[in-house]
């Protein structure tokens, strides 16, 4: 896909998204009018327009379609059963063509490349003291997590999402559910530690690609890592959504 298409697709995905969420509004703020479904087929009609304009880009492989508006009635013809039942399906749509739209443009990889970018620059700057254990360091990322407004609990879980592989059991140390996307903290010590890390992190993506889409490892290096592209070669795949990030103290 080129970069216009993805652009302009991106903008489809932003207007889907504005249109699940006014649809949202507006039944909640009538909840108990009889009336709160008379919008359907203006509603209808938007979600239309943007199926239109996404189908002449790619193929909808979604299991989703559009109606014949000659053939649907004006609220003043309908009943409000009637007229619930096409609000529920183009809500419904509009959250397929939604998902679809970011598995297309692929917006989750961008939010978890960011994610790892934003680790890359900011991890250092918020430990002042040499790391003593993982911990120090895992208790850093939580304060990096809270401070880019994620809630534990709702946005991501520190220490849960266990992952089990024949009779052993692995718990990543964050989890960020909506991205399906597990964060593995390593401190690399010395150049023993160094390479075990090497193979703690191949074991972990062998279990975690069982139960999450993409992976971040960060490595927070005392100074054991001389060659940080050999470090890195053989792990990070972008195929795969496999993220290696070192950070030295």
């Amino acid at each position: 896909m080129d970069e216009q298409t993805r652009h302009i697709l991106k903008g489809h995905l932003v207007a889907t998204k504005a249109l699940s969420s006014a649809m949202e509004k507006a039944e909640k703020s009538n909840a108990e009018a009889h009336w709160r479904y008379v919008g359907f087929r203006d509603y209808m009609q938007k979600y239309q327009y943007i199926f239109t304009e996404v189908a002449k880009l790619v193929e909808i492989t979604a299991p989703i379609g559009i109606w014949d508006m000659a053939n649907v009635k004006s609220s003043m013809d309908t009943v409000g059963l009637v007229q619930k039942e096409y609000y529920d399906a183009v809500y419904s749509n509009t959250l397929i063509l939604s998902a679809f739209l970011e598995n297309e443009i692929g917006t989750k990889q961008d939010e978890i490349r960011a994610l790892s970018d934003f680790f890359q620059v900011s991890l250092r700057k918020v430990i002042f003291e040499e790391p003593r254990t993982e911990r120090d360091v895992q208790n850093a990322v939580e304060q990096l997590l809270v401070g880019r407004g994620l809630s534990r609990g709702v946005d991501y879980e520190r220490e849960k999402g266990r992952v089990k592989v024949s009779i052993k059991e692995t718990v990543p140390d964050f989890i960020v559910r909506r991205l399906s996307l597990a964060v593995e903290v390593k401190l690399s010590r010395d150049k023993n530690a160094s390479r075990a890390i090497v193979d703690e992190i191949n074991a972990d993506i062998q279990a975690y690609g069982k139960a999450y889409a993409a992976m971040i490892f960060l490595v927070y290096d005392l100074g054991s890592i001389q060659d940080e592209g050999e470090f890195k070669q053989g792990l990070v795949s972008s195929e795969n959504n496999i993220h290696v990030v070192v950070v030295k103290h």
